[in-house]
């Protein structure tokens, strides 16, 4: 009989189990801090349990996260995980981690591959699967924060893995549901105890839940933009057709008026591509669209892919458009390229591994 996984259940639904189970209430609370809060992902290392309900445990139940398949680490410290869930070899996501001086942010992936097609991404070169649950994306979390050693969880230390956002494969608002299951899991301050405004939510703009991202979720925001101008922006991300500018302009003012203080500012993501959407005129466009927005604009150098058909625009361009940016009265920075030797760059996840000659570790 196939054992149930306790890890991405609520504590409310793990009290239940304990309580069906003939247990006290306060054993459930138990086995919720020993998942959660302290990482145990066998019963027997949960120590205030009778060794009996160890054992009964054990056999009918367990704790996981997913398994790690391929794990690379770049030259520059950045580590790429291919964690498959349910042994379904389809069903397999890259998760990033990616360390800095006083922050470690993890990229997680929301579902199995997209839908989105967007030119300039390998991930859109995989069609969809499937969703992933809240247990799989909150998984990559765990799996990620074991390997810092953030775990078990420790008052007043700051953990390495200090930030989450949801960047890898997929689109979070074609998984809602079950992307703000798992940051509720991830939040919980009698578990994990992630602080929501260190969580981020990556979309191409599916405009009508873009304010349910301040008054549900209550995590930041980023925009994957790439475009100010309605033609192009439909080129390159098909999205738009659905949800063109000024929509996910309007949905991007609601959210503003909603979020809380610590999450209000928007980051616009803007991949530069040589020659497509990087001259001085698509600058002045983009700060024509987003300028009565709380908003930052990260400038993405284009990382390579196995196929892709685009070049980064070059270092000197991407500096002007910066500059351009700034002095029109945006906020706006380069995002330095992490961990593009394994393909772990941003736009470059992609369930179906290339071999790369990285040493796993």
């Amino acid at each position: 009989m196939a054992r149930t996984n306790l890890f991405g259940k609520s504590q409310g639904d793990i009290v239940k189990i304990a309580e069906e189970m003939g247990l006290p209430s306060f054993r459930g609370r138990q086995i919720y801090e020993w998942i959660y809060s302290k990482g145990a992902t066998l019963f027997q290392d949960m120590a205030n349990l009778p060794k009996s309900l160890q054992e009964g445990l054990e056999q009918t139940h367990c704790v996981d996260y997913g398994k790690i398949l391929e794990n690379a680490l770049s030259v520059d410290g950045t580590r790429k995980m291919l964690v498959q869930f349910r042994n379904d070899s389809r069903a397999a996501v890259e998760t990033v981690f990616i360390p800095e001086s006083q922050r470690g942010t993890l990229c997680v992936s929301s579902q199995v591959g997209c839908s989105l097609s967007c030119t300039f991404c390998h991930t859109g070169t995989q069609s969809l699967y499937r969703n992933l649950s809240a247990a799989e994306i909150a998984g990559q979390y765990m799996i990620a924060a074991w390997m810092a050693k953030d775990l078990p969880r420790k008052v007043n230390h700051r953990p390495s893995v200090s930030n989450i956002v949801f960047m890898g494969q997929g689109e979070p608002l074609y998984n809602f549901r079950n992307v703000g299951a798992a940051i509720k899991l991830l939040t919980d301050q009698d578990g994990v105890g992630v602080a929501p405004w260190r969580i981020t939510i990556s979309t191409s703009g599916i405009a009508p839940l873009i304010p349910r991202i301040a008054t549900e979720l209550r995590v930041g925001l980023a925009i994957s933009l790439h475009a100010a101008d309605n033609d192009l922006r439909t080129e390159i991300m098909p999205i738009n057709k659905t949800y063109p500018l000024s929509m996910l302009m309007n949905s991007c003012a609601e959210f503003a008026r909603l979020a809380g203080p610590q999450n209000r500012r928007i980051t616009f993501e803007y991949v530069m591509l040589d020659g497509v959407n990087d001259s001085d005129q698509h600058a002045r466009q983009l700060v024509d669209l987003i300028s009565t927005l709380p908003a930052h604009v990260n400038l993405i150098p284009f990382n390579p892919w196995p196929g892709s058909v685009y070049q980064s625009s070059s270092p000197a361009r991407v500096a002007a458009f910066c500059s351009l940016v700034r002095n029109l009265g945006i906020h706006a920075s380069v995002r330095t390229p992490r961990g593009d030797d394994i393909l772990a760059a941003c736009g470059q996840l992609k369930s179906a591994h290339e071999t790369t000659k990285t040493p796993t570790v």
